[in-house]
C-alpha cells in the first residue's frame, strides 16, 4: 500500500464526505475537482479497482512510517554555489604532481571562454583527522574535530551543470520547476511531533536568498500545509507573530474562533480544496506558535559555553552559529526538517578562490561542527540526520577570470557529508578520478541520495506518493534510486 493522500486520511482516522454528498455538491457543474474525479474513475476502472469517493484530509499529526526509522529529524546545511571538493575533501596527489599541465580527456566547462584545461593543485594542505584518519583540508579544522561522526560521500553526481537545475536535483529529485522539496515530502509523509511549531522551517542567510529563491522550500503540488516556514535572519524572525495590543487575549480568541467557523463552513461546500484545508490548519498553527516560536527563537537562556561552541562569541561565525543553534532548538522541540541556507552564490568561486573559499569556510566550519558536538552530548545525534553540501563541486582546472583565478562548475563528481540519523561515522564513501573530475568509485547520483534519506526515515521512495489527476507522483517519479547501504549503520535487510 502506498503512503498517499488516501493512506494519510485513513491513518489520521478522518474521512471526508460521502458519495452522496460528493455528487450533491457537484451536481450544478463539472469543475476542476469533478474532472479530477472522472479521470481518477477512468484510471481505476482500467485497472479493475473501485473509484475512491472519499475526500482526503491533510494535517501535520505524526504518521507511522513503513518501517522502523533511524532518523526522526533532519538539519540540512545547504551551501549554495558548489564547495570545491578538491580543495576541501579530496587530496589528489596526481593533481598536485601535474599542476600546470593540460588535463587529458574531455571536460565540460560552464565558462569555456575562461578555461584552457590547465590543472591547478590545491593551495591548501591536507592531513588525516580523527581516529578514522580521513584526510581533510586545513580550511576545515572544526570538521576535523568531529570527523569520526560523519560519513563523507566523495562520489556525488547530479550531471546538471548549472545552479538552478542542480539545486532542484539535490533538493527536489528532478530539474523541472514546481516540484515539492525534500522537506515537504518528509513532512507530508511523517507529519511532526510538534503541533505548536511548523514541521518544516527555513533559516535563510541575512545577505540574500540563494539561487531559485523561495522555490528552495516550495511544497510544489503537495498541499500548501507542507511548504517551508521562513525564519528571518533578524528580528522579528517571524513576522506578525504577536497580535496587536487591542486584539491580545480574549478578543483574539473570540476572533479566531469565529474565523475558524467561517472557514470550515466555506470548506464544507468545497470538498477536496486542499489549499483551503491547509490554510485553516495554518491559521490554527499560527495561533499556537505565538508562545512556542518566541521561546524556541530566543537563545538568551543558552549557556556561555554553548554560545562559544557554536561560534556565536565571534563576529565571523555569529550569524551562522545562531542559526545552527536555533536549528538544534527546533529539532529538540519536535520540528521534522530544518534547512539552513547560504547566500546567493556564496560558494560559487569562479574567481579569487584563494581568498573567497577560506572566507566561506571560516563562516560555517565551527558552527556546523558545534552543532554535531551539541547534538551528540544531548543524545540527539543518533536520531537527527545532519547534511552539509551544495548542488555541485568545482573543476580541478584553472578558470582565468578577470580577477584572480578560480574554478568552474563540476557536477560529475563532488562531495557532501552526512552525520547522525543512522549513517556510519568516520567513513569515506566513493572517490573521483585521479584529478577530482568525475566520480568513478561507488558513484552516488542524486536519486540514490534521496532514496537513502527516505529509507533512513522509515519510508520508501516509490511508496511515498501523492495522487494527482494524471496519476501518483513521488519524489523520484520513476527514476531509479538505490539505497546506499554502505553508508548505513544498520544495512541489514536493505535490498541491493
Amino acid at each position: 500500500m502506498s503512503i498517499n493522500a488516501n493512506d494519510q486520511a485513513h491513518n489520521a482516522g478522518s474521512r471526508g464526505s460521502s458519495r452522496r454528498h460528493f455528487l450533491a455538491t457537484q451536481a450544478m457543474g463539472i469543475g476542476g475537482l469533478a474532472l479530477a474525479w472522472l479521470l481518477n474513475q477512468e484510471e481505476a476502472h482500467a485497472v479493475g479497482e473501485k473509484p475512491d469517493f472519499e475526500r482526503p484530509t491533510f494535517d501535520l499529526k505524526p504518521k507511522t512510517p513503513l518501517h522502523e526509522p533511524q532518523a526522526t529529524a533532519m538539519i540540512s546545511f545547504f551551501m549554495q554555489g558548489g564547495p570545491s571538493h578538491v580543495d576541501l575533501f579530496e587530496n589528489k596527489s596526481e593533481l598536485t604532481k601535474r599542476d600546470g599541465e593540460k588535463i587529458p580527456g574531455e571536460i565540460k566547462y560552464d565558462s569555456p571562454a575562461q578555461a584552457d584545461g590547465t590543472l591547478m593543485k590545491s593551495p591548501w594542505k591536507f592531513a588525516p583527522q580523527g581516529e578514522c584518519g580521513i584526510e581533510l583540508s586545513e580550511l576545515l579544522p572544526g570538521l576535523g574535530e568531529v570527523v569520526d561522526d560523519i560519513t563523507l560521500v566523495r562520489s556525488m553526481q547530479s550531471g546538471v551543470n548549472n545552479h538552478v537545475q542542480g539545486i532542484r536535483a539535490m533538493n527536489s529529485g528532478g530539474i523541472l520547476p514546481g516540484r515539492p522539496s525534500l522537506g515537504s515530502w518528509l513532512t507530508y509523509g511523517l507529519g511532526t511531533e510538534s503541533q505548536d511549531l511548523p514541521a518544516y522551517m527555513v533559516l535563510r542567510d541575512p545577505a540574500s536568498l540563494p539561487v531559485d529563491g523561495i522555490s528552495n522550500w516550495t511544497n510544489g503540488w503537495l498541499p500548501a500545509l507542507y511548504q517551508g516556514t521562513v525564519v528571518r535572519p533578524t528580528e522579528p524572525r517571524i513576522l506578525n507573530l504577536q497580535a496587536p495590543p487591542e486584539l491580545q487575549g480574549e478578543p483574539q480568541k473570540n476572533f479566531l474562533a469565529y474565523l475558524d467557523q467561517l472557514n470550515r463552513e466555506h470548506l464544507e461546500t468545497r470538498p477536496g480544496e486542499h489549499d483551503l484545508s491547509a490554510r485553516i490548519a495554518s491559521y490554527e498553527l499560527a495561533a499556537r506558535m505565538q508562545s512556542a516560536a518566541r521561546d524556541v527563537l530566543d537563545i538568551s537562556d543558552e549557556t556561555e559555553a554553548t554560545l562559544k561552541l557554536y561560534g556565536i562569541d565571534e563576529p565571523t561565525t555569529r550569524d551562522f552559529g545562531t542559526r545552527a543553534l536555533i536549528a538544534r532548538r527546533l529539532v529538540e522541540r519536535g520540528v521534522r526538517f530544518v534547512q539552513i541556507l547560504s547566500a546567493n552564490q556564496a560558494w560559487d568561486h569562479h574567481s579569487s578562490i584563494a581568498t573567497s573559499l577560506p572566507a566561506a569556510c571560516k563562516k560555517v566550519d565551527v558552527p556546523a561542527a558545534g552543532l554535531l558536538k551539541d547534538l551528540k552530548q544531548r543524545g540527539l545525534l543518533d536520531t537527527t540526520l545532519v547534511q552539509w553540501g551544495g548542488e555541485m563541486g568545482r573543476l580541478p582546472t584553472v578558470q582565468k577570470a578577470v580577477r584572480a583565478v578560480g574554478r568552474d562548475h563540476n557536477t560529475h563528481g563532488f562531495s557532501i557529508w552526512l552525520a547522525g540519523g543512522g549513517v556510519r561515522g568516520g567513513y569515506a564513501h566513493g572517490a573521483t578520478d585521479e584529478f577530482g573530475h568525475k566520480a568513478v568509485e561507488n558513484v552516488v547520483p542524486h536519486t540514490d541520495y534521496h532514496a537513502t534519506l527516505l529509507h533512513l526515515f522509515g519510508l520508501e521512495a516509490e511508496r511515498l506518493t501523492f495522487r494527482r489527476p494524471t496519476g501518483d507522483r513521488s519524489l523520484l517519479d520513476g527514476q531509479a534510486g538505490r539505497i546506499v547501504k554502505e553508508i548505513l549503520k544498520r544495512p541489514e535487510g536493505v535490498r541491493s
